[in-house]
């Protein structure tokens, strides 16, 4: 969905790259919200963690993650898929609670879906 929105809204650059800039991005940055954050408060999980039956839930309680813990998962996706993941990799092999860096930071774990 992104790669369409910048190849139809997007202005092609000197090196033949289409980009978008300034109000533009933002129905970018909505896209991500509700796609990764509001649906994964909506319906328990994102589309992957749905297919392979896993779902976020709070650390301490167990219960369904607010969407201030969902934005913060997200908010660092970039940063655990650096590197093909192996940041996510590492962190998770050393939390306690197999935890990427999104998680930690929004005090969530991930579970088997019911």
């Amino acid at each position: 969905m992104t790669y369409l929105y910048i190849y139809k809204f997007g202005s092609l650059n000197d090196e033949g790259e289409y980009s978008v800039n300034g109000f533009k991005t933002i129905p970018i940055i909505i896209f991500w919200f509700i796609y990764l954050c509001v649906i994964e408060v909506t319906v328990n999980s994102t589309l992957g963690n749905f297919i392979v039956r896993l779902t976020p839930v709070d650390l301490q309680t167990e219960n369904k993650i607010t969407l201030k813990q969902s934005f913060l998962r997200h908010i660092v996706d970039l940063l655990d898929m650096f590197f093909f993941g192996l940041v996510a990799i590492i962190i998770i092999k050393n939390s306690n609670d197999s935890q990427r860096l999104g998680d930690l930071l929004a005090k969530t774990k991930v579970i088997e879906a019911d």
